[in-house]
C-alpha cells in the first residue's frame, strides 16, 4: 500500500488543522492506521491510531484534542487537530500496518509509511 499525507501547514496557538492520508492498493480496510509525529532531533513519536475494527487510541499528550477517524470507502484516515499548542510543531507521518489487530505504538511495527507533512504550531 501506498500512503499520501497532505493538510500540514502553519497555525497559530488554539488554532485547528486537518491533516489527510490517502492510501492506494486494495484491502484497506484490514490495516491498522496510524499517525506518528517526528519534531526536529527527537524520535518518531506515536499520535493515534484507528484499527480495522475501528477502535481509537490516543497518546496522552493529544487525548481531547486530536480526533482520528478512518473512512473506509475513501481509503483515507484523517487527523483533527484542535487546540493545538507549539508542542505539536512536528512532521506528521501517516503509517499502516496489518500484522495485528489491536493498537500497536512502536514505529518499528508498521510496514508503510507515507512521506510526512510538517505542522508549525506559532504562538
Amino acid at each position: 500500500v501506498q500512503l499520501q499525507a497532505s493538510g500540514g501547514g502553519l497555525v497559530q496557538v488554539g488554532g485547528s488543522l486537518r491533516l489527510s492520508c490517502a492510501a492506494s492498493g486494495r484491502a484497506f480496510s484490514t490495516y491498522g492506521m496510524a499517525w506518528f509525529r517526528q519534531a526536529p532531533g527527537k524520535e518518531r513519536k506515536f499520535v493515534a491510531a484507528a484499527i480495522q475494527s475501528g477502535g481509537t487510541t490516543y497518546a496522552d499528550s493529544v487525548e481531547g484534542r486530536f480526533t482520528i477517524s478512518r473512512d473506509n470507502n475513501k481509503n483515507t484516515v484523517d487527523l483533527e487537530i484542535t487546540s493545538a499548542k507549539p508542542e505539536d510543531t512536528a512532521i506528521y507521518y501517516c503509517a499502516a500496518q496489518n500484522n495485528y489487530r489491536r493498537v500497536v505504538f512502536g514505529p518499528h511495527m508498521y510496514d508503510y509509511w507515507g512521506q510526512g507533512t510538517q505542522v508549525t504550531v506559532s504562538s
